[in-house]
């Protein structure tokens, strides 16, 4: 694809996500950032809605999250608009097994049968769609999530966790301890070699221990990070989850990338939210469960003395979907502009 667009950084970054929060972050980068030196990580232990249904039917990689980071990262608008009607079109309109599936996710689907792997199907799906910058699966082996709770009960399956909190008899005492593989999770090796030559390692907004923390229950993720002289950012939600985070403040976030890191000196940076949030925005989501992440300074400096904290104004509210997130613009600026 020919695009003579002169872009005001060119860092190699490597992004670990997913929802929302990754998709806002790499819309960000891939308009600020050359989109080359650009590497998404993405999970693959989605076991919910049409994704989990084709991991099962087929035996794929779930290629949800996979879609996503695509969509974030085409290029032209116009481009991204037509493939965000096709990607999200659920086929409501016929009858059958393909009833309610993402046509995005039958695509990749296919393209998985007919290339023989996701490694080969990304990179068909980044030919096909113009795609310049890197996507990668952070494993290529079949991986199903557990997570452990207070009191000794364990939930299997990543959407189970996902979805606990909306369950009539969620306990928010019943926190999660931790979450695991239930088998050895392989890497992809294509990983590692982004992060050993990346200038940045950014962990997104999102689900902690859906989306953002298995990604270093991998083997050699953590360990390939920390022998790395790279810069790694935290970006810190807006809101907490029920269910997974209630009443998470900055630094139990901080705690948890700690626990799994091995290590508390590993993070550098941590971007949070500065600006005020609208109180019927906050009213609506609090009747969720979620409620403004509390930035407690001193706890955070006290797990991680060296760490800093970058405040920013950048939290966006959509009316429309009803979505509060990062400016993607915003986020990105604030990433790169880290010297």
């Amino acid at each position: 694809m020919v695009n003579n667009k002169k872009y005001q950084f060119a860092q190699k970054v490597v992004t670990f996500g997913g929802g929302t929060g990754h998709f806002s972050l790499l819309r960000g980068l891939v308009e600020l950032n050359q989109p080359e030196l650009i590497t998404a990580v993405v999970g693959t232990w989605d076991s919910g809605g049409s994704s989990g249904k084709l991991r099962s039917e087929l035996g794929i990689l779930p290629p949800g999250d996979i879609r996503q980071c695509l969509l974030a990262l085409m290029e032209d608008s116009k481009q991204r608009q037509v493939a965000h009607r096709l990607f999200e079109d659920r086929l409501t309109d016929i009858k059958g097994l393909l009833r309610g599936h993402n046509m995005g996710n039958l695509i990749a689907a296919r393209l998985e049968q007919l290339y023989k792997g996701a490694d080969r199907t990304v990179e068909a799906e980044k030919w096909l769609f113009r795609i310049r910058a890197n996507v990668l699966p952070v494993s290529l082996t079949d991986l199903h999530l557990m997570a452990k709770l207070e009191g000794g009960r364990e939930i299997e399956g990543e959407t189970n966790i996902d979805v606990r909190g909306e369950k009539k008899n969620y306990d928010p005492r019943e926190k999660i301890l931790r979450v695991y593989f239930d088998s050895t999770a392989e890497v992809n090796p294509r990983v590692l070699d982004k992060i050993k030559i990346a200038d940045k390692i950014v962990f997104s907004a999102g689900d902690l221990y859906t989306s953002i923390l298995p990604h270093l229950l991998v083997t050699g993720i953590k360990e390939t990070i920390a022998k790395s002289k790279t810069k790694v950012i935290l970006v810190l939600n807006l809101v907490t989850k029920r269910g997974e985070t209630d009443y998470y403040k900055a630094s139990d976030y901080l705690k948890a990338f700690i626990y799994y890191l091995e290590d508390s000196s590993i993070i550098d940076y941590v971007i949070v939210n500065s600006n005020g949030l609208d109180p019927e925005v906050l009213s609506a989501y609090k009747k969720e469960g979620k409620i403004p992440v509390k930035v407690d300074e001193e706890n955070c400096l006290r797990l991680a003395p060296k760490i800093k904290i970058i405040k920013q104004p950048l939290a966006v509210y959509l009316i429309r979907e009803h979505l509060l997130r990062h400016s993607p613009e915003k986020l990105a600026k604030a990433i790169l502009k880290i010297s």
